[in-house]
């Protein structure tokens, strides 16, 4: 009895977490991922032509420059991750679109011996019912509690 009620507890907790509600959204209109534990660090994920592009953006969600900064990318599932080339430019990281439906799944290190923070999003391109945006970049407020 006690593992059933543990496992109905454990099942509809599950589901309170995958209620629908908004993403963060950056100055640019981007998402916003956590690039620290402590909120300092943000990174703006946006797609320029067909590539991702992930801009700093500091605890204000002011712009900071790349210099000792890396990112890691893979994708697809468990049983075959695909590893993602990242490039960079003077405003972020730069990589290749993902396939509608499949997690990208990014590596930050502040610096060379800096611990990785992970982050990860769905790359759900259908529309939102309630705010027409891609699901990703959903601008729909959070539900009250």
């Amino acid at each position: 009895m006690k593992t059933k009620l543990s496992i109905l507890i454990l099942a509809f907790t599950s589901m309170i977490g995958l209620a629908h509600e908004g993403v963060e959204r950056g100055p640019n209109g981007g998402r916003i991922l956590d690039f620290s534990k402590n909120e300092t660090m943000h990174g703006e994920v946006t797609i320029q032509g067909d590539k991702f592009h992930i801009a700093l953006l500091d605890k204000d969600m002011k712009p900071v420059a790349l210099a000792k900064q890396s990112l890691a990318a893979t994708t697809g599932d468990r049983d075959n991750p695909q590893k993602l080339d990242v490039a960079t430019d003077a405003k972020g990281f730069i990589l290749p679109l993902v396939k509608e439906g499949e997690w990208l799944i990014l590596r930050f290190k502040d610096s060379l011996d800096g611990k990785a923070i992970t982050a990860r999003f769905e790359y759900n391109t259908k529309e939102c019912e309630g705010c027409k945006a891609p699901e990703w970049l959903c601008k729909c407020e959070p539900e009250k509690k």
